[in-house]
């Protein structure tokens, strides 16, 4: 459907752009170079102007958003300075495969090219990290141009798109400007590779589904239940995509992230099929590429034809939609023969998951709190760091859309994607974990939130130390620390001074008490838990990582 606008500006057509994406909530760090155009949304009601205090938190904030909304994120910035500072998000975005648009004030028109103030190339400066990059000169193409942006945002693989706009084009009138909706194609796979993957699994013996973030963009991720549960296949999550299939479902056989059990490893191992489904196999997926095998048999299934083959070469390829291709496979013909080694294979996961009834440690207690308390369609994000490492293992996501986490492994960005997803479902509770570490490089964002009403939860593990770095500094430079120390700060009191609740613990009855307390609040929390240093990860102590490496 289409809309024509007359007798507007470029400021305004962006406005209507983002309208017609249903976009409620933009997010930017304010910046002299696109005023118009803050002025046009602030004349819009269905748009809400998120400012936040800095450009990599408004990257995160979108990011987030647009995870739990499944609409494009929407993210401003004023020239070389502000796009700079969000360039993390964009790398995010790229990496996890998040639709987002990214609108940067340039300087001047006449000024380009003779080193203006805070002049950068912005288009070339962001087109290794972003999906597409553009400079528009021209207002009367505005119109064209934006919806491009966000038709190559949202589809094939989504990415983030980067539109350079000079400051003087935003007054610019435009004499017509047409707008629609934009259409995602979703192809589907074609009857000969049907019948091939039909073919694969009549012969199979040990089947498995690797899930990724391409059945979470499809929103298949119902599908992919009926299809399991009909030909009986366990499925594996892939690199912090939890929730693409519920964790407690007698199909479900684990999670391939980092520090994964050797016996979810080994379930991987030991088929025969592998269908790889809208996953890249990434690094982390594949524990360092050496998942799997040429014994293997590869049924690769992704919406982009570069990722198809990219790091094991497949026997079978097939560029389409998740939902589409699922919707073909349930009407295979197909008797299971390994039903008994599926079983076998679940228990094992079980064996690894299940957290003890006495607890081992602090943050074990921390999980098993958080599972009983929380309701069931809480949206969870998580910092990059080891204390992600006791979530991964032991919280039981049963929902779906229920988790976000950084595929990239970006510090600081845990409580800015909580922001986002709590804008995006008010009514769901938002809850973030992150490490001293990463929390203190977003830590300001807090204000943004207090400020804007979101009433986040926001759990840090203070450990007084980057923990990941700390662990791999002792297993290859042992005993010989430097840099990975960290001082004293009281996160708590940190959170009051931004306008939120601060909460300390140190025991399960104290987090338990703190976290049923924020649930009620209106306003966002901080929950800071003092940690053992020792503790080192989900597996080791320090202690036990320096004896471990003094016996080599």
């Amino acid at each position: 459907m289409k809309q024509t606008i007359r007798n507007t500006t470029a400021a305004k057509a962006i406005v209507h752009c983002l309208k017609r994406e249903g976009i409620s909530q933009v997010f930017c760090v304010p910046g002299e170079s696109y005023l118009p155009l803050m002025d046009a949304i602030f004349d819009e009601p269905s748009l809400q102007l998120i400012s936040a205090r800095h450009e990599g938190g408004a990257s995160f904030m979108a990011e987030g958003y647009a995870k739990a909304s499944g609409k494009p994120g929407v993210v401003l910035a004023t020239r070389g300075v502000g796009g700079a500072n969000l360039a993390i998000g964009v790398h995010t975005a790229r990496q996890d495969s998040t639709p987002m648009v990214v609108f940067l004030g340039q300087v001047h028109s006449h000024f380009r090219g003779r080193e203006g103030f805070q002049e950068v190339d912005l288009d070339r400066f962001f087109q290794p990290i972003a999906k597409w990059t553009v400079e528009i000169r021209e207002a009367e193409r505005i119109p064209e141009l934006v919806q491009r942006a966000f038709r190559i945002a949202k589809t094939g693989r989504p990415g983030p798109v980067v539109i350079s706009l000079p400051e003087d084009i935003f007054l610019q009138d435009i004499a017509e400007a047409v707008v629609s909706n934009v259409d995602i194609p979703r192809p589907a796979p074609s009857a000969e590779d049907v019948r091939s993957v039909q073919e694969i699994l009549q012969r199979a013996k040990r089947p498995i589904v690797i899930a990724g973030g391409g059945v979470k963009l499809a929103k298949a991720e119902q599908l992919l239940r009926l299809f399991a549960e009909k030909y009986s296949i366990p499925v594996a999550a892939a690199f912090r995509r939890h929730d693409v299939f519920p964790n407690d479902h007698p199909l479900y056989v684990g999670h391939l992230g980092l520090g994964t059990p050797k016996s979810i490893i080994e379930t991987v191992k030991q088929a025969d099929v592998v269908i790889a489904l809208g996953t890249r196999l990434s690094e982390v997926t594949t524990q360092d590429y050496r998942l799997l095998s040429p014994d293997q048999t590869l049924v690769h299934i992704d919406i982009d034809s570069d990722v198809l083959g990219k790091v094991y070469p497949p026997d079978i390829s097939i560029l389409a939609d998740c939902k589409e291709t699922l919707l073909k496979l349930l009407k295979i013909v197909v008797q299971p023969s390994w039903r008994d080694w599926v079983a076998a294979r679940r228990k094992q996961y079980e064996q690894v998951s299940i957290l003890p009834v006495e607890k081992r440690n602090l943050n074990e207690a921390i999980i098993a709190s958080l599972q009983e308390h929380l309701p069931n369609n809480s949206i969870i994000t998580n910092d990059a760091g080891n204390f992600a490492g006791w979530l991964h293992a032991f919280f039981q996501f049963t929902e779906e859309h229920t988790y976000i986490g950084p595929t990239s492994g970006a510090m600081g960005y845990g409580m800015p994607a909580a922001i986002g997803a709590k804008l995006a479902y008010p009514d769901r509770v938002a809850v973030s974990l992150s490490g001293d570490g990463g929390f203190m490089m977003t830590v300001q964002e807090l204000e943004t939130a207090a400020r804007y009403h979101v009433p986040i939860i926001s759990i840090v593990f203070n450990n007084s130390m980057y923990g990941t770095i700390r662990m791999h500094q002792e297993l290859h430079f042992p005993k010989r620390v430097i840099g990975t120390d960290l001082g004293t700060v009281s996160f708590a009191e940190l959170a009051k001074c931004f306008n939120a609740n601060g909460i300390r613990v140190e025991t399960e009855g104290e987090f338990t008490d703190a976290l049923i307390q924020a649930l009620q609040e209106a306003k966002p929390t901080v929950i800071e838990i003092m940690t053992d240093p020792n503790q080192i990860s989900v597996t080791s102590t320090i202690e036990q990582l320096r004896k471990r490496v003094d016996s080599i």
